[in-house]
């Protein structure tokens, strides 16, 4: 029997949450990893892409999330090895300083190589790829791939001869783009919902959208009940599964996925109020009072 997915949102650190998803004031005491994890089990690390982790912060990072003990995270890896693809050994030592906590910790979920569109399927691209999977071959690895050319049989083949995850991923429609699929190539199944927003050629194209108009997109419940049957599909013989949404304008990430997440758990999660006043019919049926009545009447 399947494991129950973990769901959650790519990146948690965004200011116009605030009073949105969070409240809009907040004493010392707040932090928005421990508010995310009393409704998910699963938070995917963004600023990774970017730098690479101080272990005290990762640290800290775990405490926030300790009160919820099927939280695990995943984290991106760093752009310097995926779009630059510099595989310098004391750049690999020093990314891998800020996953052991999280490793060591049983909080590491996957790590998320995720490549550029640019990066086909090639006889060149298939040897990098070995190599780059070889270089972190302690961690459990998922990639990213933009572009369609990797759905070949031989692309896939990879996958598994290399124990390294599918991103099964959702994404606007453009020239030779992935499309939804429902992949599993290792024991972590692994989805990752970006939107539909057409302005989002995921860099692609238009590298001068603004990330708020490019993720500017609230998935519907008829497009997230076909994402559900993917997710249970690949989810079926995976060890851990992985929900994510990068859909963050607004909070909706939050909310399709509180939604996805009743979908596939039959369980209403209490949204944050101040979610549910910004999206009253989306999240008509996750108020406090309905989450008390599926304890004191949980379906037969």
């Amino acid at each position: 029997m399947a494991t129950l997915p973990r769901i959650g949102t790519a990146g948690w650190s965004y200011p116009h949450w605030n009073g949105v998803v969070y409240p809009k004031f907040y004493g010392a005491g707040f932090h928005p990893l421990e508010f995310l994890s009393r409704h998910f089990d699963a938070a995917e690390i963004n600023s990774s892409f970017y730098q690479s982790l101080k272990p005290e912060v990762v640290r800290l990072w775990i405490k926030k999330v300790q009160a919820n003990p099927r939280f695990q995270f995943t984290a991106k890896l760093h752009q310097h090895f995926t779009h630059s693809r510099r595989l310098e050994n004391q750049e690999i030592t020093a990314f891998k300083e800020g996953l052991w906590p999280l490793l060591r910790a049983d909080k590491l979920g996957a790590v998320l190589m995720q490549f550029p569109w640019s990066f086909r399927f090639t006889s060149e691209n298939r040897e990098f790829f070995i190599r780059l999977r070889r270089a972190f071959h302690e961690f459990p690895l998922v990639a990213e791939m933009r572009h369609n050319s990797w759905m070949a049989e031989e692309a896939i083949g990879t996958f598994l001869d290399y124990r390294v995850g599918f991103c099964n991923i959702d994404q606007p429609e453009y020239t030779r783009a992935m499309p939804p699929t429902a992949f599993l190539t290792s024991g972590v199944g692994y989805a990752r919902l970006h939107g539909r927003n057409p302005k989002n050629s995921l860099g692609a194209f238009d590298k001068t959208a603004a990330r708020s108009s490019q993720h500017d997109y609230l998935y519907s419940e008829t497009e997230l009940a076909e994402w559900a049957m993917r997710i249970e599909h690949a989810g079926r013989y995976a060890e851990s599964t992985f929900v994510i949404f990068n859909n963050d304008a607004g909070g909706k990430s939050v909310v399709n996925a509180l939604q996805i997440q009743a979908i596939l758990t039959g369980v209403h999660q209490a949204a944050p109020k101040q979610l549910r006043r910004q999206y009253p019919m989306e999240l008509e049926h996750f108020g406090p009072q309905y989450a008390e009545q599926q304890r004191l009447f949980p379906a037969a």
